[in-house]
C-alpha cells in the first residue's frame, strides 16, 4: 500500500513536532517535511508532491490562506488541511473558500488529525466538531464570500472568456479555472455560465462597482 505523503507547516515547533510524532506511528503516513512557513511549503510543494499538507494559518510572511490559494494553483491535487487555534467561523469559512478540505482545532484528540487525513484522501471534506458548531450559526439565505481569486475569475468569466483564456489571462491552468467556476456556482447557487455573467451584471462586477 501507498502511504499518504504529508507535509506539516507550523511555526511553532512544539506544535509541528507533536504533530509530527504522532502522525509518524501510523504505517500508511509519511511525513515528508516539517516546514516553518507558508512561503516554504509554496516553494517545495511541487518538489515534494504531497498528498495533504497541514496548514497553520497565522504564520510570519505568507500566510496560510495565501499559501493555501497559491499551493492550489499549482498543484490542485493536494489536500489542504488547516490545523489551528481560531474557532471562528469567519476564520473557517475563509479557508474552506480559499480551497482548504478540511479545518481541524489544535486542541483536538490527537487521533482525530488521522480521521482527517483519512477523510481527504477518500475525496470527502473534513470539520472537527469545534468548527461544524462555530458554523452553525451563519446568516442563512446570504451566499458564502468569494474569495479575491475567485472575484477575478468571474470578472473574466462575465466578459465571455473561455476556461483557456482566462486561466492565461491570471497565469493558472484550466483545471484551476474550472475548480473556480465549480466554487462559484455552487457559492451563488446558479448552474450555468450564462447565469454567472447575469449575476455579474446584476451586481455591477463588469463596471468594477459591485460588492461580492
Amino acid at each position: 500500500m501507498t502511504s499518504t505523503r504529508v507535509i506539516i507547516v507550523d511555526d511553532h515547533p512544539m506544535v509541528a513536532e507533536g504533530v509530527e510524532a504522532i502522525l509518524e506511528t501510523y504505517d500508511d503516513l509519511a511525513i515528508v517535511a516539517v516546514l516553518t512557513n507558508g512561503q516554504e511549503a509554496i516553494d517545495r510543494v511541487e518538489e515534494l508532491q504531497p498528498d495533504v499538507i497541514l496548514l497553520d494559518l497565522n504564520m510570519p510572511g505568507v500566510n496560510g490562506l495565501s499559501a493555501t490559494e497559491i499551493i492550489l494553483e499549482r498543484r490542485p491535487e493536494t489536500r489542504i488541511l488547516i490545523l489551528s487555534m481560531h474557532d471562528s467561523a469567519e476564520y473557517i469559512s475563509t479557508a474552506l473558500n480559499h480551497g482548504a478540505k478540511g479545518y481541524v482545532l489544535k486542541d483536538v484528540p490527537t487521533e482525530e488529525i488521522k480521521t482527517a487525513i483519512d477523510t481527504l484522501m477518500d475525496g470527502g471534506e473534513y470539520l472537527c466538531t469545534g468548527a461544524r458548531r462555530s458554523l452553525k450559526p451563519r446568516i442563512a439565505g446570504g451566499h458564502e464570500p468569494l474569495t479575491s481569486r475567485e472575484q477575478q475569475i468571474l470578472l473574466e468569466l462575465a466578459q465571455g472568456k473561455s476556461n483557456k483564456e482566462v486561466g492565461e489571462a491570471l497565469d493558472i491552468s484550466v483545471r484551476t479555472v474550472e475548480t473556480h467556476r465549480k466554487n462559484l456556482k455552487r457559492k451563488l447557487g446558479i448552474s450555468t455560465t450564462a447565469g454567472l455573467t447575469r449575476y455579474a451584471m446584476e451586481h455591477g462586477v463588469l463596471q468594477g462597482t459591485g460588492r461580492i
